[in-house]
């Protein structure tokens, strides 16, 4: 398993990583407090909204948990923000080759683990009880279920966060993204973005 994956596909010279930072004064001194703010999104499927750019516009990074569905798309992404992402069941060798099955790494000081079927609280899947195990994050992020869900797990202190499908295929009736932000251990300001309501394929997507 590969611990950390930045893919730079296309011209991304204009979008490098960049964090925000804040400074508060007390007592004469300034404390430098940085943060990220996170695209999450999940199951394109080989389509790409261009709400999608809009929508992250102010992000620093984007993260994808699988079906990509086209390596184009994948290079578009990339291309637009520095990109971390894991394969998923549709996608072909290519997409295969460049990204990983499971990622896990630190943003901020928050450990984070990703892969595409994990499951959700209560009901993980086999590779993503055991992805949690090995890594113990603080974020495990997921996909596969067009299911858009964010839940705490108290059994393993994690917030588990499925951005539910960004694309068309598949039984969902709404687009959806999520935006976070990660401020040293802290993980806030989840933002629930909804888009192309009623997609228009509705079958085939997984259950």
């Amino acid at each position: 398993m590969k611990d950390e994956l930045n893919w730079p596909v296309g011209d991304s010279t204009n979008h490098e990583p960049r964090t925000t930072n804040r400074q508060l004064s007390t007592d004469n001194q300034k404390y430098l407090i940085r943060l990220k703010r996170i695209g999450l999104i999940s199951d394109t499927h080989g389509w790409l909204d261009e709400a999608v750019f809009h929508h992250f516009r102010d992000v620093d990074e984007i993260w994808h948990a699988g079906d990509f569905g086209s390596l184009d798309l994948a290079s578009k992404l990339a291309a637009y923000k520095p990109l971390k992402a894991v394969y998923g069941n549709i996608d072909g060798p290519e997409l295969r080759h460049l990204f990983p099955e499971t990622l896990s790494w630190n943003c901020e000081d928050v450990k984070v683990a990703m892969i595409h079927i994990g499951g959700y609280p209560g009901k993980y899947s086999k590779e993503g009880k055991a992805l949690i195990h090995q890594e113990k994050p603080g974020l495990f992020i997921t996909g596969h279920s067009h299911i858009l869900k964010i839940q705490y797990d108290k059994s393993f202190s994690c917030l588990h966060i499925n951005p539910g499908a960004a694309g068309k295929q598949g039984w969902h009736k709404v687009c959806t993204l999520v935006r976070i932000t990660i401020d040293q251990a802290d993980i806030r300001d989840a933002d629930i973005i909804e888009f192309n309501k009623n997609p228009g394929i509705g079958d085939g997507g997984e259950k």
